[in-house]
């Protein structure tokens, strides 16, 4: 079993600038695949990135690509979110998620750990 915890959520003005951590514990080394998600007001749950556990395989949402970078640090287990020149449009709750086998999906069905989620909100 794995447990996510998310944190460095919070309110930001359009432009600025948030970075989010996830941190896994338990058998964290079953993670290869790590990605985020985000659900905003009255929409689905929607794909915004992810990397492998190498590091060499990184996807991003065409929304968010070039704005927003993903990395991990597998000593602490942890994959961070930095996220810059935030828009209103990027306001959600974001999610990690973890998948134990190591070919890279972007379907929320596909992984098999999810964190409890944090919230930004971007004011215009």
């Amino acid at each position: 079993q794995v447990e996510l915890v998310e944190s460095g959520g919070g309110l930001v003005q359009a432009g600025g600038s948030l970075r989010l951590s996830c941190a896994a514990s338990g058998r964290s080394d079953n993670t290869y695949v790590m990605a985020w998600f985000r659900r905003a007001p009255g929409k689905e749950r929607e794909f915004v990135t992810l990397i492998t556990r190498t590091g060499k395989g990184i996807l991003y949402a065409d929304s968010v690509k070039g704005r927003f970078t993903i990395s991990r640090d597998n000593a602490r287990s942890t994959v961070y979110l930095q996220m810059n020149n935030l828009k209103p449009e990027d306001t959600a709750v974001y999610y990690c998620a973890a998948r134990e086998a190591a070919a890279a999906r972007v379907a929320p069905q596909e992984y098999d750990y999810w964190g409890q989620g944090t919230q930004v909100t971007v004011s215009s």
